[in-house]
C-alpha cells in the first residue's frame, strides 16, 4: 500500500479515472465538476456533502440557463441524516423505509395516513 497523507492537489484532470481499494478519510473536495461521478461500496459516515449544484449568481462559472442533471441514490443507509435547506422538487422515493422520517418536523408516516 503506498501512503500519501496530506497531498494536496490542484486544478488538475482525473477524467474517467478509476480508483479501487482506497482510504482517503478526511478528504476535502472544493470546487469540482463530478458529474457522473460514482461511489460504490463506500463507508460515508460523518460525510458532509454541501453547496452542490449549479454555481450560483456571482461565480464565474455561472450560467444562467444551465440546469442540474438529477442524482440517483440507490441502497444506501440514510439513516439519522439530515438534509437542509436542499431543492427536492419532483424527488422521487421508492421502496423505502420511511420509518421516524419527518418533513419540516411532521412525520410522513401521519401524512401518509392521511391519503
Amino acid at each position: 500500500m503506498v501512503k500519501s497523507d496530506d497531498s494536496k492537489f490542484k486544478e488538475f484532470c482525473m477524467n474517467n479515472a478509476s480508483i479501487e481499494d482506497v482510504s482517503a478519510t478526511g478528504v476535502k473536495i472544493m470546487d469540482a465538476n463530478l458529474s457522473d461521478l460514482e461511489i460504490e461500496g463506500a463507508q460515508l459516515g460523518g460525510a458532509y456533502i454541501h453547496n452542490i449544484g449549479m454555481p450560483p449568481e456571482g461565480h464565474p462559472a455561472y450560467d444562467p440557463a444551465a440546469k442540474q442533471r438529477p442524482l440517483k441514490f440507490e441502497n444506501c443507509d440514510l439513516n439519522g441524516s439530515n438534509i437542509i435547506n436542499c431543492d427536492l422538487s419532483n424527488v422521487n422515493i421508492t421502496e423505502c423505509n420511511l420509518t421516524g422520517m419527518k418533513i419540516n418536523g411532521i412525520l410522513v408516516e401521519d401524512l401518509l395516513k392521511k391519503i
